[in-house]
């Protein structure tokens, strides 16, 4: 009996990298041992609307809770269908995920960081062409990820900057990576173009990998594909227009990434056709404590928080109804115990 479609599907891709414990560029906690366990809390926050094997909701020193508590508000105000891909995932899970052989990723100092890169863009890619949806949504959760999604970008001789999860972007250490990068693979910016593979497996993570083969397999059948989220995102379009693909594809990010001065969203969306949409979730107009480092500049992006609130904008859903979902979630989660919460990583999109 064949399978209908979905009308719509939201993939959440969640891994690692070992880049993500350099010092000083991302909101990760305090204690390094911890970044690790973020994307597994992310995927069961999104599936389960709370912590389950790992026992701790991500929220950074400061007190910016992971964007997944606003992916999984919209989830619940929706009933978005779920699909979570390990992309290389370093603690397990207990949410369901689907394999594509995507390993841990190295720093991206060193000569191969993602030699799983060919095999999980081939395995996403042929998960991607199967996936019963007529549009698919395409979300991840990794630390350090903005530093390898800008080895990419230099890697494939794209010039776009890439955002931050901490209010003042470390462009620097980001830039100071890739340079260790590039000359530990013995590449010079540009070397990769028109090889989005070696690209991503020189100076990538697996999760840009996954994704990169999740979109290439579904736009092969035709299936609308919206990369939700920021820079990162921008990343993985920038590796599928060097596979050759020329049709549709959509970025859904935040207005806190569209409004980053260290990044001209608009015009890196523009030099590679990508139809963009910026969401405002109007974290302004609270004074509740889950929105307030948001508004400072913390975090702006990740585990598909901007698909979601493009989706619930789409759907007819008024911002101040997220926003009550949202921090109804926060509450019920940190609330009072927030104070008893261990710090973690803060946030997928760093």
């Amino acid at each position: 009996m064949t399978q209908s479609p979905e009308a719509t599907r939201f993939v959440l891709v969640a891994g690692t990298t070992e880049t993500a414990r350099r010092e000083g560029i991302s909101a990760a906690g305090a204690d390094a041992d911890l970044l690790s366990t973020t994307p597994a809390a992310d995927a069961e926050l999104l599936t389960y609307g709370r912590p389950v094997r790992t026992e701790t909701v991500p929220v950074s020193p400061s007190g910016c809770p992971t964007p997944a508590l606003v992916t999984r508000a919209v989830r619940e105000l929706l009933d978005l269908e779920l699909t979570v891909v390990d992309g290389g995932l370093a603690e397990p899970t207990a949410a369901p995920t689907v394999s594509v052989g995507a390993g841990v990723g190295r720093d991206i100092g060193e000569q191969d960081p993602v030699p799983t890169a060919y095999g999980a863009f081939e395995a996403a890619r042929q998960f991607g062409r199967k996936l019963p949806t007529n549009e698919l949504w395409l979300a991840e959760t990794i630390p350090g990820g903005t530093t390898t999604a800008l080895g990419v970008f230099r890697a494939l001789g794209e010039e776009a900057m890439v955002s931050s999860s901490l209010p003042e972007n470390p462009i620097e250490r980001k830039e100071q990576a890739v340079r260790e990068g590039l000359e530990a693979s013995s590449m010079e910016p540009g070397d990769a173009a028109g090889e989005p593979k070696r690209a991503v497996r020189r100076m990538g993570d697996p999760v840009l990998a996954t994704l990169a083969g999740l979109t290439t397999g579904a736009v092969e059948t035709d299936t609308a594909v919206t990369l939700a989220g920021g820079t990162q995102q921008l990343a993985v379009g920038a590796l599928v227009r060097h596979t050759g693909y020329e049709g549709r594809l959509g970025l859904a990010t935040t207005s806190y990434v569209a409004d980053d001065p260290t990044v001209d969203l608009r015009a890196s969306a523009t030099d590679l056709d990508l139809d963009l949409t910026v969401t405002d979730p109007g974290f302004d107009a609270s004074d509740h404590v889950a929105m307030e480092r948001f508004v400072a500049g913390e975090a702006k992006e990740g585990v598909g928080m901007g698909g979601a609130l493009t989706m619930a904008d789409r759907a007819g859903i008024p911002m101040a109804d997220v926003r009550e979902r949202f921090a109804a979630v926060y509450d019920d989660l940190l609330g009072e115990h927030a104070a008893d919460t261990t710090p973690n990583a803060g946030g997928a999109s760093r």
